[in-house]
């Protein structure tokens, strides 16, 4: 009875960040979040996919930190959309850990297809897992390092995964030129990693976010080769 109250209360709080942040997203699509982090939960019990353990944290500093990602992205699609493409939007997501913010973007975004990368395979294949159980056809496990892949990427995002010049430079070669661009969720606003990115790598955009019940700084720096 505890869990299924404090699941309630958690679901709760999910669509209030949800709706605080403007998504529209269906009550499918909720139970699909809810889904994901109670496998989360489950497999980060044997597999360590994340250091938070506690739900209600997992709730705040992973799903609704990467929901506030959710819109800025929407709009990018859009934009690229504008082109008149017939093929979704395809997004690499590096070094993806237990799915995040791949697994929300995938879900929140159904019409962009979603490949998350990391070079530890459990975690590659607990996304691979998190597809199926989901049901999410466009949601794709990759156990490589990104600096090996050389399929072509629209969006190529990252949250907590390396300073902004290693980010570009290991995923170049996986990013479609010259419309395609990075997404890279940080904390406090990074201007030493700015200043040292590679001189043909222009930031076009920093976008402050505000995640619901956090008191934090989190911001996106986006990028596109010059």
């Amino acid at each position: 009875m505890t869990t299924a109250v404090n699941n309630d209360s958690l679901r709760q709080q999910l669509q209030a960040g949800a709706d605080a942040l403007a998504l529209g997203l269906h009550d499918d699509q909720i139970t699909l979040l809810m889904d994901f982090l109670v496998l989360l939960q489950k497999w980060n019990k044997v597999y360590n996919l994340t250091a938070v353990r506690d739900p209600e944290e997992m709730m705040t500093h992973h799903l609704l930190d990467s929901l506030a990602a959710v819109a800025p992205l929407r709009r990018q699609v859009a934009a690229l959309g504008q082109g008149g493409a017939a093929v979704p939007v395809r997004l690499l997501d590096v070094g993806s850990g237990g799915g995040l913010p791949g697994v929300v973007f995938a879900v929140c975004c159904p019409d962009v297809d979603v490949s998350c990368v990391d070079t530890v395979g459990k975690k590659a294949a607990f996304i691979q897992q998190a597809a199926v159980a989901l049901k999410l056809r466009n949601l794709h496990g990759i156990h490589a390092r990104v600096e090996t892949l050389a399929t072509p990427f629209d969006i190529i995002s990252c949250r907590a995964f390396a300073s902004l010049p290693d980010f570009v430079t290991w995923s170049r070669a996986a990013l479609v030129a010259p419309h395609g661009v990075w997404l890279a969720m940080k904390g406090k606003h990074p201007e030493d990693e700015i200043a040292a990115l590679p001189a043909d790598v222009s930031v076009f955009h920093v976008e402050q976010l505000a995640v619901p019940g956090l008191d934090a700084e989190r911001c996106i720096i986006w990028m596109k080769p010059v």
